[in-house]
């Protein structure tokens, strides 16, 4: 099993109802990556960084069994930073500052040591940089995973639609579906985005779950209930590493695997709202990751008899 993540490592401002922080470690791959460290010994990361990011936090990266090999330090640039504020529904955010630096001119780099690829997470990147990746590996992997975003349908289709025909599973969030589809009801947008190309569609709700869908197939995964959501930021990205992590330890990609694939993934999304950025992400138990997905079992677990 090898697992290569490529995504932004950055710097996040965050404000929310509940406080604001100063630049904190974010980003689309540490989260993934961290998340993905639950269920696999090692993932390898495709990123880039400037000289201000501190090397303390690279090497937390290593404590949680993530390669850095690939990951580039362009020394006298600056690490990409992002702000944003939260409404109070923690569902919408204003986005206060976004400074691309070193990944305005990111080329992905893949070490030799990563040509054993066997699962590919292409976190939330340009698709021209997405599509290179999966040029660049030798052989093509076991499974694909995608993230994008709204920003690039509307300024980059034609690129997003070519990378669409090169992965296994596309997983983005309602409104983007409805967009990239141009079809209100999710389930027609799935229809005529597993049309272009993915064999799996994941379609996140944030606080009402996900959908998995493929072929004539569909699975809804609930979100749990939480009584506070402190900072929704990674969620999603943590959501992904969680699932293509579960995938990777069982070497098994059917729809049925998916399907517990999603419930790992969101049960770890779930405490990482708990708190700013990545802390609570890092210190979760195995405890706690048992007892969170046994509250998922109970939240869908029932039994019904049907009138003869």
């Amino acid at each position: 099993m090898s697992l290569v993540i490529v995504g932004s490592v950055a710097f996040d401002a965050i404000e929310t109802p509940f406080g604001k922080t100063d630049k904190i470690v974010g980003g689309a791959a540490t989260y993934i990556s961290l998340a993905a460290s639950r269920f696999v010994k090692q993932s390898k990361l495709v990123a880039v960084v400037g000289g201000d990011f501190p090397k303390q936090d690279i090497e937390m990266l290593r404590q949680h069994g993530v390669v850095t090999e690939g990951l580039q330090i362009k020394e006298n640039e600056k690490t990409f930073f992002w702000s944003g504020k939260y409404h109070n529904d923690m569902n919408s955010r204003d986005t206060l500052v976004t400074e691309l630096n070193v990944l305005g001119s990111f080329d992905p780099i893949l070490p030799a040591s990563y040509q054993d690829c066997e699962y590919l997470m292409l976190g939330n990147l340009s698709p021209d940089v997405q599509s290179s990746v999966i040029e660049r590996l030798q052989k093509r992997p076991k499974l694909i995973v995608m993230d994008t975003m709204n920003f690039w349908m509307e300024i980059a289709l034609p690129a997003l639609q070519k990378t669409l025909t090169m992965v296994d599973v596309l997983s983005i969030n309602d409104e983007e579906a409805r967009q990239l589809s141009g079809e209100y009801s999710l389930v027609k947008a799935a229809r005529k985005i597993l049309s272009m190309g993915p064999r799996y569609l994941i379609i996140k709700k944030g606080e009402h779950g996900a959908l998995l869908f493929h072929e004539d197939q569909v699975f809804f995964a609930p979100a749990l209930p939480l009584e506070e959501v402190f900072d929704p930021t990674g969620a999603g990205d943590t959501f992904a590493g969680g699932f293509i992590g579960y995938l990777a330890s069982t070497g098994d990609v059917s729809f049925n695997n998916m399907k517990r694939a999603i419930i790992h993934g969101s049960a770890l999304a779930s405490f990482c709202v708990e708190k700013f950025g990545t802390e609570r992400l890092k210190e979760v138990s195995e405890q706690e990751l048992d007892d969170r997905l046994q509250d998922f079992i109970e939240l869908v677990q029932f039994e019904i008899k049907i009138k003869a």
